[in-house]
């Protein structure tokens, strides 16, 4: 797939209709929510309110998703296939995608957050390539090694020592704080997540 330039990029010619179909993803999660139609009108209405607007073909009009539910899909992302006549959208949901208010059409739970460790990695990948002076994990990388790998250690005591408590809450933080120390260390290390995956399941290769 290749990024939206613009609408003229899109070939709404092969549809006598003047309709392509348009995936919906959650941006965080990777979940496909629906699948709905836009033309002209509604691709350009998309991009300049940032709230995915498909062509309702029961209603014959424009419709904004969420216009009476509340629940609109906000646009971070609009991509085209090869052939110009599919577009994808990454979209942050506000409430349930489906109408029967399942979270999305496809009759699945969009419980999956493992998505979203990929956006964290991001955002640590650009705090290590372009250091900000307000940033937290920009200052701690910048400490050395040393501390970060102190910082782990840390927050996986507190997290032990939560874990003989009985506040979920206060584990599940620590939890937090512990991946997410973790991945900045893998980060400052050269490493992403998806590579001890990768050594996870040689190792239950090597066992079944």
């Amino acid at each position: 797939m290749r990024k939206l330039q613009d609408i003229a990029s899109v070939d709404f010619s092969k549809s006598s209709d003047g309709l392509v179909p348009c995936v919906v993803q959650d941006d965080a999660t990777r979940r496909v929510l629906m699948l709905g139609y836009m033309n002209e009108a509604a691709l350009k209405t998309t991009i300049e309110t940032k709230k995915a607007t498909f062509f309702s073909r029961s209603k014959n009009r424009l419709w904004t998703k969420g216009e009476s539910s509340g629940n609109f899909l906000h646009l971070k992302q609009l991509l085209i296939d090869c052939d110009a006549d599919t577009i994808l959208l990454l979209c942050q949901p506000e409430g349930p995608a489906c109408h029967t208010g399942d979270d999305t059409c496809f009759q699945q739970n969009n419980n999956e957050k493992l998505y979203f460790a990929d956006q964290l990695e991001s955002i640590i990948r650009e705090r290590l390539a372009n250091p900000q002076e307000k940033s937290y994990t920009s200052s701690l990388v910048q400490r050395g090694i040393n501390k970060v790998a102190q910082k782990v250690g840390e927050e996986a005591v507190e997290l032990v020592i939560e874990a003989m408590d009985n506040s979920e809450d206060l584990f599940k933080n620590e939890a937090a704080d512990l991946f997410y120390h973790y991945l900045i260390l893998l980060q400052a290390k050269g490493f992403e997540f998806k590579d001890i995956l990768t050594v996870l399941e040689e190792r239950n290769r090597k066992k079944s």
